[in-house]
């Protein structure tokens, strides 16, 4: 009797301190991120569709490039009387969560959409996931105000909107819900928000996917080699680099941003300077594959042989266009820069073509963004669990040989990659 006096005397402890709040959490997050990540699956599904139109309309009328220059006079303006608050974008939601001050301004959601369809329209090369990411953390950040959260939940509504956002873009639910967690601290994992982060992912994608019918590119690595030690090494080096290219594609940018910052003190006249740049160019190469998203190349780079200078030609064009004020996106040039790159190794590496090519998708973007869970997790979301093991090397050497640099400058460093770095910790990559 003694004995079941004690056992319900510990379940009874365990409901009220153990069960009881963890019930709680999980309904109240329930409810909050499925609202969350429906508006940023939605919001995500509307650019989508917006972004194709204006991708059409700019191919089909090529002379449209030729505005470019005013495109980035209309985007340069905007900005710098009506977006100054937001201007950082992904380094602005970084900030926020570090170090919270204020309720980011619903006005980024709108300005960033404006301002990456301008981009795309005008002939830019950018991406899509910083504007996703930025409407979803917009977002959310409202119900920080409206619900009166304190500070802890406004982080995990932070890291829920960033979920929904990159899940939605791109159809990575698992993806879009660990880059949500991981790319917050280098070498560490927020596990306080894991649940409302793959709630607010799944909820995003089936928004977008689904309610709205918006669909994603699909890719395929037909053929995978044995797993076995000698085709491990070979992806070795293709992994090395991967993570060099992906330091190489960071610093880039972050060199257009300071020449621009330096040369043209007047804001709104930069984009129009790098508009300039990028039409001349485009001109001169008489080709538009290395402006825009590049879907169509990065599908070829699966079975093609490509000219070996793609990769290296849409790091360029995407840090001018984005050093410059233009706005968008990093991830899918670093898809570009990747999938072409592995297309390149294929004739050096002894490896598939396709194989490379998807190792290269995801692990440029690991070492540009110093998330290689995440961008594992995308590679067998995209492609299928059999290349996992390839993928998962590629992307953990890429994060390693990417050094302490990243498209992020607002990151911080929780964990360096070398214990000789340990005087790196607790630093943005922004000062080093």
């Amino acid at each position: 009797m003694l004995e079941r006096i004690k056992a319900l005397f510990k379940a009874k402890i365990f409901v009220q301190e153990e069960f009881v709040p963890s019930l709680a959490f999980t309904l109240k997050w329930l409810v909050i991120a499925g609202i969350v990540a429906f508006l940023a699956g939605s919001a995500s599904a509307f650019f989508l569709i917006s972004l194709n139109w204006v991708t059409d309309y700019r191919e089909a009328h090529l002379w449209i490039i030729a505005l470019l220059p005013l495109g980035g006079l209309i985007i340069g303006l905007t900005y710098h009387y009506l977006g100054e608050s937001v201007v950082k974008g992904n380094n602005q939601l970084l900030e926020e969560f570090y170090n919270p001050q204020k309720t980011i301004p619903l006005r980024m959601a709108p300005l960033v959409l404006f301002g990456t369809l301008a981009t795309h329209l005008f002939g830019g090369s950018a991406g899509r996931e910083g504007t996703a990411v930025q409407m979803g953390g917009a977002f959310a950040d409202q119900f920080t105000k409206w619900l009166k959260l304190n500070e802890e939940d406004r982080k995990i509504l932070i890291t829920v909107g960033v979920a929904a956002g990159f899940a939605s873009v791109f159809g990575t639910p698992l993806a879009g819900a660990v880059f949500a967690l991981e790319w917050l601290v280098i070498g560490r994992i927020r596990y306080e928000a894991i649940l409302p982060a793959f709630l607010g992912a799944y909820v995003a994608d089936y928004a977008c996917a689904e309610f709205w019918n918006v669909h994603h590119t699909h890719y395929a690595i037909s053929l995978v080699p044995e797993i076995n030690i000698q085709n491990l090494l070979w992806m070795m080096p293709a992994g090395i680099a991967f993570g060099l290219v992906g330091r190489l594609f960071a610093k880039s940018t972050h060199l257009w941003v300071k020449l621009f910052s330096s040369q043209v003190k007047y804001p709104p006249l930069r984009p129009v300077v790098g508009g300039i740049l990028v039409a001349l160019l485009v001109w001169m190469m008489g080709t538009t594959k290395y402006i825009g998203l590049g879907v169509p190349t990065i599908v070829e780079a699966f079975s093609e042989q490509l000219p070996w200078y793609d990769s290296l030609a849409k790091i360029f064009m995407t840090s001018l266009t984005l050093g410059a004020g233009f706005k968008g996106g990093e991830v899918t040039p670093l898809f570009y820069t990747g999938a072409t790159l592995g297309n390149a190794l294929s004739g050096l590496i002894p490896l598939p073509m396709a194989l490379l090519a998807g190792a290269g998708f995801v692990g440029v973007f690991a070492g540009a963004t110093n998330t290689p869970l995440a961008c594992t997790l995308m590679g067998i979301e995209l492609f299928g669990a059999e290349p996992g093991i390839f993928i998962g090397l590629a992307c953990v050497l890429a994060y390693m040989f990417s050094g302490h640099a990243g498209i992020y400058n607002a990151q911080v460093i929780g964990s360096p990659k070398s214990h000789r770095q340990q005087h790196k910790k607790g630093k943005r990559l922004g000062e080093l």
